[in-house]
Parts: C-alpha cells; structure tokens; sequence
C-alpha cells in the first residue's frame, strides 16, 4: 500500500479545513500563493473562522506544514486543488487560478502520483482544460504516467454542524485504479462516507447543479416577493401558510452572494452555450437573483418617498455586509448594490457588521462606510430607515429603538443560508 504524502493547493475556506482533517492520517504539505494568509496561520489563526486555533495548532502538530514556495510539493504523492474558481465582470469562468495551479502540478507531478481537483467548474473542465496542462509543462501522461481525478468540495462557510468529514463526498477519477486510490484517501478521513460517482464528467456536473438548484429555488421566492410586495402582502406569512403543505420545498427570499451560488451557475450556463443550448430557466434565476440588492435599495427610496423625507438628508443603517449570516466572507456580497443604489441619491449610509474584517473591506470595498462596533453606528445614528440585510444571529439581540428617529422605517431582506 502507498503511504500517501499529500499536498494541498489552496489553503482557503476549502483548502485548509481539508488539509487539517487529513493531517490527522497523512503528512499533508499545505501551498498557498499569499504571504499574508500563511503567516497568519503559522500564527495559529484563520481569518476565514473555518478551523479554530486549537485545531490548526493540533494539525501543525501532527502532519500539517506550509509554505509559499512550490518546492514543499515535491516529493508529493497526491495533490488536491482547492483554488477559487470566479467570474470575471462579464460573468464568464476565469480559469486563470486553475490554470496556475495546474502548471505548478506539472512542476512536481511524477510517475505515479495522483491529482485531485475540488474547485467547481463546468463539466469537462479536469479532463479538456486542466489534465492537458500538467502534461504540458511535465512530459508526462495522464492514465500512462500519473492518475487523476475529481472529489468537488461541499464546504458550507459559517457551518458548524456540516463540516468537511461530515459531508458525504462525491470521488471520480480517470480509471477505475485511479478512483480505487482516490476514495481510499478521502474515505479515510470522511465520517459520511464516500460516493463513487460513474465519471469525472458526472461529479463535475453533480456539483454545479447543487449549487444552481439552489439558486433557482431562491430565485422563485425573491421573484414572488417582489409580486407580493405590489400587492401589498407579507411574504414571510405566505410562506408560513404555504409550508404547512407536506411537500412545499420552503426557501427564504434574499441576497444571493459569496462564491458559489451566486457564481457557479454561470459556469453551466458558459458551457451550455458553447454547445448551442440557452438554459433560460437557469440565465433567468440568475439576472432575479442579481437584481435583489438594488431592488432593496429601491424599496428603501420608496419608504423615504413616502415618508416625504429628502433622499439627500436621509441617514440609513444598513446590517450586515458579509454575504450570508453568520460568517466573515465578504466575496460577492450584494449588500454592496444595496449601499451603491442608496449612495447615488446622495442618501447617507452606514453599515454595521462585527464579524467582517476591516482591512479585506477596505481593500476590496473601499467605499463601503463600514463599523464593526454597535456604540459607533448608535452615534452616528438616529436613521430614518434600518436596513436588515444579513441575518447574523447577534443581530436579534440588538436594541434598534436606540439608533431610530422617530418616524423609522425598517426594510428587511434577510440573506438565506446559500452555500
């Protein structure tokens, strides 16, 4: 039997939760592109909140080390890529990450060695984009000289009960050798078990379609609250009724972000296309589901309309800019079309998240007039509308009566659970 020496590309939300599960089996050689993120972690602190101090120092302990240089892969036996795979403005797959992890591999692959790619991506993706990659820069062939496969990841930021070894995980590989060796690995370190999917082909499709479902299923209910808000009905109430029936599938309105929900769609649409199909059920949900952090803010320029106070000398407090409840990621969050469409009427806005790093939204939103601190939204207080945008749990313990004028109106679209 192989005594498997694994390296991880990626040490983000997904990477490092993994490689600090297998380190408790395997030495695990953990590669990250960012300076900042790995001493962070040699620390023993994960921004992402995704592994506590204690178990990072434990995985560091056991069989865990990291590093930003490539030659700490080299006497790997197994690698898995966990980059992030975006969209780029015009909402078309940027494989750049992968493509860049895939010539690192080529680097350092050898004869033998197995590669395991997690990012989700259209389906195709491993066998027609990334394999052809490694056997360029290494020489070597994938089936003759190393394996591959692909195992995506079901990671659920903020989630403290579906963790990754509680997570059935899907595992595919490019022979039925390659599959044997590549469940063994996982099945290793997963209590849920493992799920041997027929191809790469119908792992990658498995997992862009848990992601869209989703998506579409949101889409409806953002789409209906739009039509029960014109007619003057609470949507919350519809949908407490509706679900008293066995077999009504209850979803919550709201802003769809992050990573994957409100991207990974467009990967199966991409690729759709290229083979002359237009999912417009899919595309649809989509542009519902884009639309929503404007169309809150425009509900807030209604109130205030209808309040008679001048957009220009209102104040607005917004909570929560992290993309969904209860977690510090802030990628793709459309809290931002929120604080944009309000800012354009000059409308003055402050945003009061805790969980949120203030650095991340500095460089990456840096007009976003963020507090971390409910004294320092208090002061700057009181607002005419209170916006309820993301649903974090410390949120509802708030006094809100001390931040509102008089005549306050309140706007909630709470962000579902969406990964």
């Amino acid at each position: 039997m192989i005594k498997e020496r694994i390296g991880v590309i990626g040490l983000g939300y997904v990477g490092l939760p993994l490689a600090c599960l297998l380190s408790s089996k395997y030495e695990v050689r953990g590669f990250d592109i960012s300076t900042h993120r790995l001493r962070e972690l040699q620390e023993g602190f994960d921004s992402t909140l995704e592994v506590d101090t204690g178990k990072l120092r434990e995985a560091f302990g056991k069989g865990l080390s990291c590093s930003d240089d490539p030659e700490i892969l080299r006497d790997c036996t197994f690698y898995i890529v966990t980059v992030p795979t975006p969209v780029t403005s015009n909402h078309e797959p940027e494989l750049e990450p992968l493509e860049s992890a895939s010539r690192l591999i080529g680097t350092v692959v050898k004869k033998g060695d197995v590669v395991v790619y997690e990012s989700t991506v259209y389906p195709g993706t491993t066998e027609e984009f990334c394999i052809p990659i490694i056997e360029d820069v290494s020489g070597l062939k994938c089936g003759t000289d190393f394996m591959a496969g692909y195992s995506p990841e079901r990671i659920n930021p903020g989630d403290r009960v579906h963790t990754v070894e509680n997570i059935c995980k899907i595992v595919s590989g490019s022979s039925p050798e390659a599959l044997e060796r590549i469940d063994m690995v996982y099945s290793s370190v997963i209590k849920a078990g493992t799920y041997r999917a027929q191809s790469i082909k119908v792992a990658e499709a498995a997992k862009v379609i848990e992601n869209t479902q989703r998506d579409v299923s949101i889409a409806f209910f953002n789409e209906v609250t739009k039509v029960f808000n014109a007619l003057g009905i609470d949507t919350s109430e519809v949908i407490d009724a509706a679900s008293t029936k066995w077999n009504f599938l209850r979803f919550e309105p709201g802003l769809v972000g992050g990573h994957c929900i409100g991207v990974d769609p467009y990967y199966l649409i991409r690729k759709a296309e290229l083979h002359g199909m237009h999912p417009r059920l899919i595309a649809e949900a989509r542009n519902v589901n884009e639309s929503m952090g404007f169309y809150l803010s425009d509900r807030v320029v209604a109130a205030l309309n209808r309040s008679g106070k001048p957009l220009n000398e209102s104040r607005v407090l917004v909570l929560g800019f992290s993309f969904k409840k209860d977690c510090p990621d802030i990628r793709n969050t459309k809290v931002y079309d929120t604080i944009t469409g309000l800012s354009r009427f000059g409308t003055e806005v402050v945003v009061f998240d805790p969980w949120v790093d203030p650095r991340r939204v500095e460089a990456e939103y840096s007009d976003v007039p963020l507090v971390t601190r409910f004294d320092d939204a208090v002061a700057q207080g009181p607002y005419d509308v209170v916006v309820k945008a993301v649903d974090h749990t410390l949120f509802r313990s708030l006094d809100l009566a001390v931040c509102k004028a008089p005549d306050c109106v309140e706007c909630a679209i709470i962000n579902p659970d969406n990964v």
